[in-house]
Formats: structure tokens, C-alpha cells, sequence
């Protein structure tokens, strides 16, 4: 197992060490988000192109990374095109001052390259498979990994158009997608890689990978996604009421509001 994996680790490690010392360069260590997106494309990409042999899964899952990444680092890169650090990496920047280079290295770069080898083990897995054909499980997690993907793209799009227009200027987003979960997009990642480890089931020993989905599922609700960005939004009123009627994470109906009595 180890010999399928060590090519990638290598590969992820030489990859984020050269965005780390791209980011010293231009001093902006948020670039490592722009970074996440096309490192999952380069893993599946080599796993696919050197695997021994190429099935239908390998192609399925391999595009619907392409699909995935190539939109999440566009849709980053031109947010954060010609903008200054990302607030998170700008308070870590301030909070780690002459230690700066060896946490910024170990706990964003290197740290997202470990996450990146443990979420993307499904698709290396997959890739060196060698069973053909496509099964009830693969078709079930595309369904899933699409569903996944409309939440995230069009959540994106929809924060991206709100925020366009003047008029919004200290609004709070609730209207589609933003109606039925406060994190659209976050849910939408969370789901996609749910749909590619159930792709993996039909696999020999594919149930072991659940460690894909359930990492960055709790990553995004419990550490770095969902609680960084409401904390941001703590002492505004207009959020917080938003907030009580409106599901965190799993989309559901608001909440209708209380009549008063």
C-alpha cells in the first residue's frame, strides 16, 4: 500500500514547498488556498497517467477532479487577485512574528499537504485500482459528488453576484442557496468528497477511506472553515439574526419567526 502512496507524498511536498517560498517572496501566505484546488488536479493526474492500467472509475474520478479543482482555484485566484493577505494568514502573520518561516512552513504548507495526501487517498486508491467497469457504487457517489458540486459552484456565484452590487454594502447573504444553509459551498465541498468515497466502496478495502470524507467534513465544520468565518461575523446583529433562523451547515428551511404573543 505504502509504494502507491509515496510518489504522491513526494510529489505534494515538493509542490507546497514551492508555493511556500513563492508566498515568502510576495509575502502573502494566503496563496496556499489558490494552491488547494489545482494540487488535487496534479495528484489525480500523475496517479491516473501512471497507473498501470486505466479503468472507467480512474477516468470518472479523474475528471470529476479536474471539474472540481480547476473551478475552485479559478474561483479563488480572482478573488483574491490584487487583494492583501487573507485576514486569517495576516493575524497568524502578526501572532507568530520571528517564527514566522518555520510555523508558516509546518502549519499552513506542510499542514495542508498532509491533508491533502489524506483527503485525496480515495482518488490515488482508485486510480491504481485495477477493476474495470463501473459498478452501482460509482454511479451512486457521482450522483452525490454533483449534487455536492451545484451546492458549492452555485453558492460561489451567488455570494459573487451579491457582493458585486453596491446596494449589499453590510448586507448578509440569505437569499437562494444562502436561504437553506449559512455555508452552501462549504456543505457542497464537504459532499463532493463524500460522492468520490462511495465510489471507492466497490472497491477491495475502499470502506477504510472513509477518513477522506470524514476529514474534511470536520475540518470544515469544526476547525477551520465554518467557526473561522462565523467568528468573524460574531458582533454583527444582522448575522446573528440571520443565524437563528437559517441551518449552519446541512441545508433545511429557515425557521419561521416567532410571533410575539
Amino acid at each position: 500500500m505504502l509504494q502507491i502512496f509515496l510518489p504522491s507524498i513526494i510529489l505534494i511536498f515538493i509542490y507546497f514547498t514551492t508555493f511556500f517560498v513563492i508566498a515568502q517572496i510576495i509575502k502573502n501566505n494566503s496563496i496556499v488556498d489558490i494552491g488547494w484546488g489545482f494540487g488535487f488536479i496534479l495528484i489525480a493526474l500523475y496517479t491516473f497517467f501512471f497507473s498501470e492500467i486505466i479503468t472507467a472509475k480512474s477516468v470518472l474520478v479523474t475528471i470529476l477532479v479536474l471539474i472540481w479543482g480547476s473551478r475552485l482555484s479559478y474561483h479563488i485566484l480572482k478573488r483574491n487577485w490584487g487583494k492583501p493577505e487573507d485576514f486569517r494568514y495576516a493575524k497568524w502573520r502578526k501572532e507568530w512574528g520571528k517564527w514566522l518561516l518555520i510555523r508558516g512552513f509546518f502549519q499552513i504548507f506542510m499542514l495542508q499537504g498532509l491533508l491533502m495526501l489524506i483527503i485525496a487517498s480515495p482518488i490515488i486508491f482508485i486510480n491504481y485500482s485495477h477493476q474495470t467497469g463501473l459498478h452501482f457504487w460509482d454511479y451512486f457517489g457521482a450522483a452525490i459528488w454533483i449534487t455536492g458540486f451545484l451546492f458549492e459552484s452555485i453558492g460561489d456565484y451567488q455570494l459573487a453576484q451579491f457582493i458585486q452590487k453596491p446596494e449589499n454594502k453590510g448586507e448578509i447573504m440569505k437569499y437562494g442557496l444562502w436561504k437553506y444553509t449559512r455555508h452552501p459551498n462549504y456543505f457542497g465541498e464537504a459532499t463532493m468528497w463524500w460522492g468520490i468515497y462511495v465510489i471507492a466502496l466497490s472497491l477491495p478495502n475502499g470502506f477504510w477511506f472513509i477518513i477522506s470524507p470524514l476529514t474534511i467534513t470536520i475540518l470544515l465544520l469544526y476547525v477551520s472553515g465554518v467557526p473561522m468565518l462565523e467568528k468573524k461575523f460574531a458582533d454583527n446583529p444582522k448575522f446573528q439574526e440571520y443565524a437563528r433562523k437559517t441551518p449552519k451547515f446541512f441545508p433545511w428551511f429557515p425557521k419561521k419567526p416567532e410571533q410575539k404573543k
